[in-house]
């Protein structure tokens, strides 16, 4: 059996994904980016492969993605993450016509065609404000972790607002809000509220029609995708367990089927 890879080379996370001939997922594996790009996407290439239970032969091509994608040496092929979003996100779920992708450093909003083609997308990649560092900063000046930022939010009984455009004033606005004495709960769930307003927001400016996917490193959060349904006034599909972020790898592997399936027409 010949199997391919997909990595991810985001901003904040790198994400290797290994998928046998029938497209099931045989290997995972994610890791910070950091500053050794080439070195991190082979150790997680590595670690998925191991996973998977598979010697480094059976691998028949590797196809890159994200913004490091060309900073891999050892890879066969690569995509734009634009274009692995829309085969990851449609393998999962095939009616999708609106992804948005929120990550640790940007937000992307994309509109796709009725085959699955990317007609429309909007990136926010120059304020931290419209990513997930929002929140990670905004759980630190309140002296919680990452992890707790979900079970802290269900305690919120209120929503306190959060208006600022950019990440610098926002910051601003939270430390105002502690310093008045709001609960950390209600001045994280605002925190969220602006992220959510900042993700509609994107999707109306690509034309979003549903059925809607979320996705990104923030979807593991369940309360985030709940809030984004909310705002979004029905349902929404999010990937189960950790698959919204590896949502580009997967259809990076998946486009690396198709190029093996190419070079043997």
């Amino acid at each position: 059996m010949i199997y391919t890879a997909g990595i991810d080379v985001g901003s904040t996370y790198v994400k290797a994904i290994i998928l046998n001939e029938n497209g099931d997922l045989v290997g995972s594996a994610i890791h910070s980016t950091g500053f050794l790009i080439e070195e991190t996407s082979k150790n997680m290439l590595e670690e998925a492969r191991e996973r998977a239970g598979i010697n480094s032969a059976d691998i028949g091509c590797i196809t890159t993605a994200g913004f490091g994608r060309s900073m891999v040496s050892f890879r066969n092929t690569q995509v734009t993450d634009l274009i692995a979003q829309s085969w990851g996100v449609r393998a999962l779920y095939p009616a999708t016509h609106t992804i948005i992708d929120i990550g640790g450093q940007t937000m992307k909003a994309i509109r796709l065609d009725d085959g699955g083609r990317v007609m429309n997308f909007r990136l926010n990649d120059k304020c931290a404000a419209g990513s997930g560092t929002f929140l990670e900063k905004t759980a630190h000046y309140l002296g919680y972790g990452i992890e707790e930022i979900a079970p802290l939010v269900e305690r919120s009984t209120k929503a306190v607002p959060i208006s600022g455009i950019c990440a610098v004033f926002a910051e601003s606005e939270v430390i105002n809000h502690i310093s008045q004495g709001e609960k950390p709960e209600d001045i994280m769930h605002g925190a969220m509220l602006s992220l959510t307003e900042r993700s509609v927001s994107l999707m109306k400016q690509v034309q979003m029609q549903p059925e809607f996917t979320l996705v990104g490193g923030i979807m593991r959060f369940p309360v985030m995708a709940r809030v984004l349904r909310e705002s979004l006034g029905g349902a929404a599909n999010v990937p189960p367990e950790n698959l919204a972020q590896f949502t580009g790898a997967i259809g990076a592997a998946l486009l690396a089927r198709r190029h093996l399936e190419k070079k043997t027409d």
